[in-house]
């Protein structure tokens, strides 16, 4: 096999599509996921790709140990490449939602992804060579009214990324922050935000995984700080960008609202 992919979130969607890419160019792959049995079957789906099983580690980032537990993991094996990919989010109310279920995204969106890379990074380091592929998204450019803390995290993950790869410059590692607009997959339900209207507003053009994955994938291969996938999105955050903030807000809660 080749240089090791380490992905995580990788048992369905955009992970499930990165891992697929991966094992696709002859990489040896590492999937990390929460739910043992989804992971088992997106392994068996990768090792058809790769002709060789790759290694699972069932783990739920939620943990506050659980970056230490992947590491533990490698048996100091070299990583070549990271994706940071597990996250969720969570519509509604920040006064009425769960505080549980929102610092636990705390955990998963930002500190786990921090923590797993500071604790590959050095290796990559060593041996001047590594990409790392840090999943955030277009609320990362924006507030985000009725998912307030999801937005807040992703804003978190671009500009953590974009502060590191310019420290990385030269050093023969490369950081890219993808940043996907509505992409067709579990989040949705998981986020309890189905019948919010960006979700069921035909127009916006909901992007497939497979799309997504191909466009961070081919980003991080080139060394791009920032992949925003499909003409869609790459217009939306540019408009962001232009707006005023009090109406971009309005903008994003109107969006969120059922």
């Amino acid at each position: 096999m080749g240089p090791t992919a380490l992905i995580t979130g990788a048992s369905s969607g955009i992970g499930l599509e990165l891992a697929k890419r991966f094992a696709r160019d002859g990489c040896g792959v590492i999937l990390v996921a929460r739910e043992s049995e989804r992971l088992r079957q997106a392994a068996l789906d990768v090792g058809q790709l790769s002709g060789a099983p790759p290694q699972v580690i069932a783990c739920d980032l939620a943990d506050p140990e659980a970056a230490a537990v992947i590491y533990a993991g490698l048996a100091g094996n070299p990583v070549e490449y990271l994706v940071n990919n597990a996250g969720f989010g969570l519509g509604g109310p920040f006064s009425t939602n769960e505080a549980k279920t929102e610092l636990e995204m705390i955990q998963v969106n930002i500190t786990s992804l921090v923590h797993l890379t500071k604790l590959i990074l050095p290796g990559m380091l060593a041996r001047k060579s590594g990409r790392i592929l840090n999943v955030a998204s277009t609320a990362a450019f924006q507030p985000g009214p009725l998912m307030a803390v999801y937005y807040a995290s992703k804003a978190f993950v671009l500009s953590f990324s974009e502060a590191i790869a310019e420290e990385l410059v030269g050093s023969g590692v490369t950081v890219t922050a993808l940043c996907p607009g509505p992409t067709a997959s579990d989040f949705q339900r998981r986020a309890a935000i189905e019948n919010v209207k960006l979700v069921k507003n035909k127009s916006i053009g909901m992007m497939t995984a497979e799309e997504v994955a191909d466009a961070g994938y081919q980003g991080m291969l080139k060394g791009k700080v920032i992949v925003i996938p499909g003409l869609l999105n790459k217009l939306g955050v540019q408009s962001l960008r232009l707006g005023p903030r009090s109406i971009i807000r309005k903008a994003a809660k109107k969006l969120q609202e059922s």
